[in-house]
């Protein structure tokens, strides 16, 4: 079969790049098609397959102002020729032409969430400029219409959480298979804590980092923060000498960093959460708003989750961590997340494809240990 891969834009490694890494190996030869590619700023991985940007890609740079253009260039890509394509969706992706025969499958980070549940946060983060907020409003309306249109299009959702599932259906009225997000947990370990807590988060505003870097300013306690983007000179003018702001780092930084922390803050709604199976990976408990993705990870062995997002709330959350820090096994914590290791990410989704495919990914096309788990199984 030939087989595309459609991912919103490839301008970074964050999760959902994680994701796309795990189903390239699953997929050696398939072809990648985005909106924006920047080959720096991407896995060896990923830059040794055939990725095909839009014509947008030039204008990379300003790509967050770029949305409304977003559905031509997705709409241009020519895929007559491929048997399977997965889309992989947290921006637009799914909104690209298909064959009749082609089957597609899309892999759901979240709904864009800035066209449907975070919409009025967005009109507010437009400011007082009443033009703007004229012109977006229309614009919005068009493009709620596309993505619910474009869902049509889709033989078969994959949510990477029950969250996101919820939000699925009350977005577009489709169901949704749920299979979290492959994360390493292998690679990660656990160390001496150095007592500083740790931020990993790209640096956006619905991520609501404010408040947490506001409260550890205030509190005088240890923050170190991995990530940037829009936010990062808005975040430091609210740092003191307490908080560091380590930028991006490498993996094997990054896994340093996680296991000499005293705990992972994760301020935000998330739609999954991989950095809180990370921390947890590393034998790190969190300090998580109780909302989201954080609810299918952790529970009170696993760290403190708590109600309101505000600093208030967060200082009672890290009293309350104090109190409970003795208390955390790192042991307990490494194996509470076991069920996120990418081996289990590659069964669960070689059987979507399988099914969708009608038996031609699997036996012949996935590696080895998928056509075991699928005989295991009698999907084969």
């Amino acid at each position: 079969m030939r087989i595309a891969l459609v991912h919103y834009w490839l301008l970074g490694s964050r999760g959902g790049e994680k994701v796309l890494e795990a189903i390239c190996r699953m997929l050696p030869e398939a072809d990648i098609f985005t909106l924006f590619y920047d080959p720096a700023k991407v896995s060896p991985l990923i830059r040794s397959r055939k990725v095909t940007p839009s014509f947008l890609n030039p204008l990379r740079r300003f790509h967050r102002g770029l949305l409304p253009l977003m559905p031509l260039a997705l709409e241009s890509f020519d895929l007559r020729s491929y048997d399977l394509v997965i889309s992989s969706e947290s921006g637009p992706a799914k909104g690209v032409l298909t064959s009749s025969s082609c089957r597609h499958v899309c892999y759901c980070h979240t709904p864009m969430r800035y066209l449907w549940e975070l919409y009025p946060d967005y009109l507010r983060g437009l400011g007082g400029n009443p033009f703007r907020r004229v012109v977006m409003a229309p614009l919005a309306s068009y493009l709620r219409t596309w993505d619910y249109a474009t869902a049509a299009r889709v033989d078969r959702f994959v949510a990477n959480s029950w969250n996101v599932r919820r939000r699925i259906w009350k977005a577009y009225r489709r169901t949704a298979q749920v299979i979290p997000p492959p994360v390493a947990v292998e690679s990660f370990y656990h160390d001496r804590s150095e007592g500083y807590f740790l931020i990993v988060a790209e640096m956006v505003a619905y991520k609501r980092l404010d408040y947490a870097v506001r409260a550890f300013a205030r509190s005088g306690r240890r923050l170190k923060v991995v990530g940037d983007g829009p936010e990062y000179g808005a975040l430091r003018k609210l740092a003191t000498d307490n908080v560091e702001f380590c930028g991006r780092v490498s993996d094997e930084d990054l896994r340093n960093l996680y296991s000499r922390s005293a705990a992972l803050v994760n301020p935000g709604e998330e739609d999954f959460g991989m950095t809180m199976v990370e921390s947890l990976a590393s034998g790190k408990p969190i300090v998580a708003l109780g909302r989201g993705g954080a609810l299918e990870i952790a529970h009170d062995r696993c760290g403190v989750l708590y109600e309101e997002a505000s600093e208030s709330g967060l200082e009672r959350a890290l009293q309350k961590f104090d109190r409970l820090e003795p208390h955390f096994s790192p042991l307990y914590l490494r194996t509470s997340v076991a069920d996120f290791a990418e081996s289990v990410f590659n069964r669960k989704f070689a059987a979507v494809l399988h099914r969708v495919t009608g038996g031609k990914i699997g036996a012949a096309s996935a590696p080895a240990e998928f056509t075991t788990h699928l005989q295991a199984h009698h999907y084969i």
